[in-house]
């Protein structure tokens, strides 16, 4: 049986993740016509067809759907060796490529990294984006792990393996009132100007849940996606926020802001997403394997 051609695969696969051969040859940089010939060679030798025209756009056959799936592993693979024995190897020094999403808290990315800041044969490579765009990357091995606010499920064409690594309750956090004067929860919710996380959040779900339980109707001052924006609004307004303490642990240190209550069975979990590997970094496994209070910064 004939070896497979490599540069074909990686072709098709080019094609197959753009779904338009124009596209696919320009980010290639070679031409449209050159790319139809690789993949007619590819279809040859594999004796199936992998695509089947839809207009100007490509769709995958049956055949074509099972050489992404192998495509997939193997390129990722390749991105997998490069990066455990280039940059994992490099002046012996361990790297660690952790993928944050955009409105996570600050402070529970430094307290989910502290035990490797201080250390000098650690380089940490930090990105900050959506999670799609996020996963994306880390589904070829350009990232070891993705924190985020909200579960990632696995389906056949991506296992990802995604944990829990802390669940902290969420507060109603605001300037600090004058002695005695107590927040009365949950009667007050309706008279005071809330901060709260924007609706697609899985916070806001739950307190729009409890609000329409318990019959309030709120008056929102804003709706604030991020939470390093919710945390200076809630510094520098009269707005009362809905969000985790570690968000704004550093202000209830000082006395800059107060907690004035714990919101009954509303939490906000941390997860961390990987995937399968070879060779796992020794890193993400001991930040991976901390309780929870380590990783909240309580310990």
């Amino acid at each position: 049986m004939a070896r497979l051609n490599f540069h074909h695969l990686h072709y098709f696969w080019a094609v197959a993740k753009e779904g338009h051969l124009t596209r696919a040859a320009s980010q290639l940089n070679v031409s449209q016509s050159a790319l139809s010939a690789q993949i007619k060679q590819l279809e040859h030798q594999l004796g199936q067809p992998l695509f089947t025209r839809q207009g100007r756009a490509l769709q995958l056959t049956e055949a074509g759907r099972v050489a992404l799936a192998y495509a997939d592993t193997i390129f990722a693979a390749g991105s997998e060796l490069v990066a455990t024995l280039r940059d994992g190897q490099r002046l012996e020094r361990q790297v660690l490529r952790i993928g944050s999403v955009a409105t996570l808290s600050r402070n529970f990315q430094e307290s989910f990294l502290k035990p490797l800041l201080l250390r000098t044969d650690v380089e940490l490579v930090l990105h900050s984006g959506s999670l799609v765009e996020l996963l994306a990357r880390l589904s070829v091995h350009t990232l070891d792990v993705v924190l985020s606010n909200s579960s990632v499920p696995a389906d056949m064409d991506h296992p990802w393996r995604c944990r829990r690594i802390a669940r902290q309750p969420v507060s109603l956090v605001g300037r600090p009132r004058p002695a005695g004067q107590a927040f009365r929860y949950p009667q007050e919710l309706a008279e005071v100007p809330l901060l709260l996380p924007g609706r697609g959040n899985e916070i806001r779900a739950g307190f729009d849940l409890l609000c329409e339980q318990a019959g309030l109707r709120c008056r929102v001052m804003a709706e604030v996606d991020d939470m390093a924006m919710l945390r200076l609004l809630a510094r520098d307004t009269a707005g009362v926020a809905l969000l985790p303490a570690v968000v704004v642990r550093d202000e209830l240190r000082q006395g800059i802001l107060q907690e004035y209550a714990v919101v009954p069975h509303l939490f906000e979990s941390f997860y961390a997403t990987t995937v399968q590997r070879h060779f796992e970094p020794a890193l993400l496994k001991a930040l991976l394997g901390r309780n929870q209070a380590d990783v909240l910064g309580k310990a």
